[in-house]
């Protein structure tokens, strides 16, 4: 059996390695139009700032010592022109010299390619790059290295935020310019301002609900008609399915492009599958069609092609998205559906946040963790979370990426038995706080508010309390229109709040809101907590915290 996979890197590199562990007999070739067919695509930012020093670090295996180790015809700067699926050939360029190759089965991963938006001058400027290979990277090392001193990132995806953090840790002015209101489109907006905060504390100009309308030569200019000096661009704005010859030929594809296959990666014509960024898979939520274009499940999906092609049954299951980005000394991380997502589907949700140390909080060094999980407002069916903090977001992020693609409810986190010693965490994880928090709206026992629904309530007549203390509201700020009723006093204070208004309980993290939310109810008040409180809401809109 010949088996041709069009594309390396995760996808074709795993299919090509894992068909040669499972037969010595079958004949492997591996096309690449690029020159590299194994490469640390996700590493390539930190290569900028020389947090990787060696760009042969970059590059994970040769065509050399792939043949050596797994006798794989390995071809790069080889270009698919044409893919005959009657005759089972495709056609290939290289060096300029055309020529067909015969398969038995052809795995087709192509990846993903950068989005270039349209902008004035942008086909005529020599400053601006993409960052997708190690050619890419390339480019870009070799801009750097006249020393530009200011920069621009179009784009405040993952790719670009870590461009930002490592063009500035060179050293570099770098303006972020976002057309979205929030950084990292994955995370919701009130998770995604304690990032903004980041990286202004880190000196970078970041540009929100901003489109960038010309480039004239180091000068960008913005929607907002503002002049921004950039000697060094880089877009990341997005990628999509690099699919435009396997449309050409008339495989089956679908949103943006996307490849369309079955459980077993068959494509719609016989003996072609597909895998990697350039696939859609079947969201387990939602059950639709989503493009998921992420190294991990590339990888996965690439040994689980070369099983079935070698006969054993392996199913594309689909998947949920489970991100992680870096931010200087943050991660932001996030997996299942966002709320804008939810909102899209018109399932009925409920919203929990919570904020704990990293670690026990007795114990030197823990840092504030923010945790943001949706479940579904009747069975507590867990639908997606996020994390934003300095330490162990990968770590609570991946408990709740396998609760969810296990289909668990909000009611199973509290019986999580997670690892607990002072130094790592403590022993009410912040994954079970956030579940009990969830069970206790689950259950009726606390109703809460969001962030972005209580101006619009204390606009209406609804009595909003703060029970911080006088010392914290000096330190941090006060909310808009709030009453201040430390908890510690709150009993003694009940004959002055009014019974006949809805009331809104707000602390520092939403757990002495609780309290607070208990003590009123048990007095027949009719109360909501602040989901989050002080910290979500200052998260969210810093400009309205009354300093």
């Amino acid at each position: 059996m010949k088996v041709v996979i069009v594309g390396g890197v995760a996808g074709g590199m795993s299919a090509a390695t894992r068909l040669r562990r499972l037969s010595e007999d079958t004949e492997i070739v591996v096309l690449d139009k690029g020159p590299y067919v194994s490469f640390a695509n996700c590493g390539l930012p930190y290569y900028l700032s020389g947090e990787i020093s060696d760009r042969n670090d970059l590059i994970v295996e040769s065509p050399e010592q792939l043949n050596q180790r797994f006798r794989i015809d390995v071809r790069p700067n080889t270009e698919v022109t044409d893919i005959n699926p009657a005759k089972h050939q495709v056609t290939v360029n290289h060096d300029g010299s055309q020529d067909t190759l015969d398969y038995d089965k052809l795995i087709l991963s192509p990846g993903s390619k950068a989005v270039i938006p349209e902008i004035t001058g942008l086909s005529k400027a020599n400053n601006v790059f993409t960052l997708r290979n190690i050619p890419d990277v390339d480019k870009i090392m070799n801009r750097l290295e006249s020393h530009p001193a200011t920069a621009a990132v179009i784009g405040a995806g993952s790719i670009g935020v870590e461009a930002v953090e490592n063009l500035t840790n060179r050293g570099i002015k770098t303006t972020l310019i976002e057309a979205g209101d929030h950084v990292l489109p994955f995370l919701d907006f009130e998770m995604a301002g304690i990032v903004e905060k980041e990286l202004a504390e880190h000196k970078v100009d970041v540009k929100l609900n901003t489109r960038v309308k010309q480039i004239n030569n180091d000068q960008l200019t913005l929607s907002d008609d503002t002049v921004v000096s950039a000697d060094i661009v880089i877009l990341a704005v997005g990628v999509r399915p690099d699919t435009s010859l396997i449309q050409k030929v008339g495989i089956k594809t679908g949103d943006r492009g996307g490849i369309i296959v079955d459980d077993h990666y068959q494509t719609s014509e016989q003996d072609i599958y597909a895998v990697g960024d350039a696939i859609l898979v079947k969201d387990l939520i939602t059950n639709q069609l989503v493009s998921i274009p992420l190294a991990s499940p590339a990888n996965r999906q690439g040994r689980q092609v070369a099983d079935v092609i070698m006969g054993i049954n392996r199913r594309n299951k689909g998947g949920i998205g489970t991100a992680i980005v870096r931010t200087f000394d943050l991660g932001a991380a996030a997996t299942g559906l966002n709320a804008k997502q939810l909102q899209s589907t018109g399932i009925d949700f409920m919203t929990v946040h919570t904020t704990n140390s990293s670690h026990a909080g007795y114990f030197p060094g823990g840092t504030p963790l923010s945790l943001k999980v949706m479940f579904d407002s009747k069975t507590g069916q867990l639908y997606g979370a996020q994390a934003v903090g300095k330490n162990s977001v990968d770590k609570r992020i991946d408990v709740l990426a396998v609760a969810i693609k296990s289909k668990m409810k909000i009611t199973n986190l509290p019986e999580f038995e997670l690892s607990y010693a002072p130094p790592f965490g403590s022993a009410k994880d912040p994954v079970n706080m956030i579940g009990y928090a969830g069970e206790n709206l689950l259950e009726g026992l606390s109703e809460n508010i969001q962030f972005d629904q209580v101006d619009e309530a204390v606009r209406n007549g609804d009595y909003l309390i703060d029970v911080r203390t006088p010392e914290e509201l000096s330190r941090d700020g006060r909310l808009p229109n709030a009453v201040n009723i430390p908890l510690d006093s709150l009993r003694d204070h009940l004959n002055t709040i009014p019974k006949d208004k809805q009331i809104i309980v707000s602390c520092r993290s939403g757990q002495r809101s609780y309290i607070a939310e208990r003590i009123l109810k048990n007095d027949g008040f009719n109360v909501k907590n602040l989901d989050g409180a002080f910290l979500t809401y200052s998260a969210a809109y810093p400009e309205r915290i009354i300093h």
